[in-house]
C-alpha cells in the first residue's frame, strides 16, 4: 500500500512538470527531474499474458489499414543497388471528407531492426534447449506504426491529424526481400549493413514520396532508423528532402549500453563468427538465432528469462493486445552483416562505416586502411530535430544519447531542436506504449505543425 501511494504521489508530481526543452549552448536539456513516470502494474511478462508468434498471411495495408476503414496504397521503390523495397501510403483518415492529398504535409516513418521477447519462459535450466520453443527475435518492418487501435499507432495518429503518411520497409523484411538480380539465397544478397540502408534504402524511398507529393518530407525514425538519418545528415545528404526528423531512442553511439547481452555478444565477436562459419541472413526463428542465443544465455550474468530487458531495457508500458499484433507480423530477417556492423560501434565507441577487419579490404573500399568516420558534428545546425528518449532504455541508453545530444546541440539552433525525456520508457515504449500518444505522439505532431 505504502509502495502505491509512493508512486501515486510522484506520479501527480511528475505530470506537473515539463520534460519538453528546447536545446541550446546555455541549457543541459538533460536536466528534468523526475519528468513523466508512468509505470503499468500489469507487465507483459506476467504468465497471464502469453501469445504465440503467428505471421499474419496479410500485408499491412490489408490486416491493419483496411482493419480500420484506412485507405492504404502500396508500391514498390527499387534502390540503385537494385533492391526493391516495398513503401505503404496511407493518404487520409477514413472520415475525412476532404480525401485530397494536395494540403497534407507529406510524413516518412522509418522502422527499427530488432525487438526481442521471450513469451513463455518458466524455467531456463539449459537455455541452449529450450530457446526454440521459449523465445523469438524480431526484426521490425513497417507494420510497427499500425499495430494498435487508430488511437494509439502513431501512423494512424497522424493520417487523422492531416497528414500523408508513408512507411517504409527495409530491404530483408518479408515485403522487401526482392531484387532486381539476385535471390535472397545468393550471399551476395545479404552483403550489406546499415551503411547501405543509409546510402540506398533511405534515399530511394525519401526521394519516391517526395516526387509523388512535390513537398519535402517530415521524417520519423526509431533506433536505427535514427542512426541512417544521422549518417545522411553528416555528409550532408537528403537534405534537399527532408524537411524534419523525429529520432525516436535514437542509437548512434553504442559504447556504453547497459545491455549485458549486447555487450558480451559484441566483445567475444559472436556476428563475426557467425558470417564465417557462412551465415548470411539472420533469420530471427532460424538456426542462427537459435546458435547466438545458445552461446551468450550461456553467461550466468545474461538474463534469458527475458530477454527483451536483457536487450531493450525493461518496458514499462506495453499491453498485451499490441504486443500479439506485433508478432502476428513477424518475423523479419536482417543481415548477420548488420549485426556485425552494430557489434562494431558498440566495441569502437564511435559511429564510423563497415570495417572490413583488414587495412587491404578497407583500402579497398574507402582508400583508406580504416573506415571513414560518419561526422554528426557536421549536421547542419538548422535542421529541426524532435529527440525523443527513455531512462529504462538499454540500447539508446542514456550516457550514449547524452553525448549524442551534447554534439547535437553544440551547434544546433535552439528553436530547431527538441527533447523530450521519460524516465520510465524503454526502447520499445516509444512505438507500442499506451500512453505514448499523450507523452510522444501529441508533442510531436505540434512540432511538425510548427516546422
Amino acid at each position: 500500500m505504502a509502495g502505491n501511494q509512493r508512486r501515486q504521489r510522484r506520479n501527480e508530481k511528475s505530470r506537473s512538470q515539463p520534460v519538453r526543452k528546447n536545446g541550446s549552448r546555455d541549457v543541459d536539456p538533460f536536466e528534468y527531474g523526475e519528468a513523466l513516470s508512468w509505470r503499468n502494474q500489469s507487465y507483459m511478462n506476467d504468465i497471464a499474458d502469453r501469445c504465440a508468434p503467428s505471421p499474419h498471411p496479410l500485408s499491412m495495408c490489408q490486416s491493419r489499414a483496411a482493419a480500420f476503414g484506412y485507405p492504404c496504397e502500396e508500391y514498390k521503390v527499387t534502390t540503385e543497388d537494385g533492391y526493391i523495397l516495398s513503401l505503404k501510403r496511407i493518404p487520409h483518415g477514413p472520415h475525412d471528407s476532404n480525401t485530397s492529398t494536395e494540403m497534407r504535409p507529406p510524413v516518412l516513418l522509418f522502422h527499427g531492426l530488432m525487438v526481442v521477447r521471450t513469451l513463455l519462459y518458466q524455467s531456463c535450466a539449459i537455455c541452449a534447449l529450450i530457446i526454440p520453443e521459449s523465445s523469438v527475435l524480431f526484426g521490425q518492418d513497417g507494420a510497427t506504426w499500425v499495430m494498435s487501435t487508430p488511437k494509439q499507432s502513431l501512423g494512424f495518429i497522424l493520417a487523422d491529424n492531416g497528414f500523408d503518411v508513408w512507411i517504409a520497409n527495409s530491404r530483408g523484411t518479408n515485403s522487401s526481400r526482392n531484387h532486381t538480380s539476385l535471390s535472397t539465397k545468393d550471399p551476395a544478397y545479404w552483403e550489406w549493413s546499415w551503411d547501405e540502408l543509409a546510402s540506398y534504402d533511405l534515399p530511394a524511398v525519401l526521394q519516391f514520396a517526395y516526387d509523388h507529393t512535390g513537398e519535402k518530407i517530415h521524417y520519423i525514425g526509431h533506433s536505427l532508423g535514427t542512426l541512417m538519418i544521422l549518417a545522411a545528415f553528416s555528409e550532408h545528404k537528403l537534405l534537399d528532402v527532408v524537411r524534419s526528423a523525429v529520432l525516436l531512442c535514437p542509437i548512434a553511439y553504442l559504447s556504453r549500453t547497459k545491455s549485458k547481452l549486447l555487450k558480451l555478444a559484441a566483445h567475444i565477436f559472436l556476428a563475426e563468427t557467425v558470417h564465417w562459419l557462412g551465415f548470411y541472413e539472420f533469420n530471427p526463428v532460424g538456426p542462427v538465432a537459435h546458435e547466438v542465443l545458445s552461446q551468450i544465455c550461456g553467461d550466468p550474468e545474461i538474463n534469458c528469462y527475458d530477454l527483451f530487458s536483457a536487450v531493450a531495457g525493461p518496458d514499462c508500458c506495453l499491453n498485451t493486445s499490441t504486443f500479439c499484433a506485433f508478432l502476428e507480423h513477424a518475423p523479419q530477417s536482417t543481415s548477420v552483416r548488420n549485426l556485425v556492423h552494430l557489434s562494431q560501434l558498440v566495441r569502437n565507441g564511435g559511429v564510423s562505416r563497415f570495417d572490413y577487419g583488414n587495412a587491404k579490404d578497407n583500402m579497398k573500399h574507402y582508400n583508406q586502411p580504416r573506415p571513414p568516420p560518419y561526422n554528426l558534428s557536421s549536421i547542419p545546425n538548422h535542421v529541426p530535430i524532435f529527440l525523443t528518449h527513455g531512462g529504462e532504455d538499454y540500447l539508446g541508453d542514456v550516457p550514449d544519447t547524452r553525448h549524442l545530444l551534447r554534439t547535437l546541440v553544440k551547434k544546433h539552433n535552439s528553436d530547431s531542436i527538441e527533447v523530450i525525456y521519460v524516465p520510465d520508457y524503454a526502447h520499445a515504449d516509444f512505438i507500442m506504449a499506451y500512453n505514448a500518444p499523450e507523452l510522444i505522439y501529441g508533442p510531436m505532431v505540434d512540432f511538425f505543425k510548427r516546422h
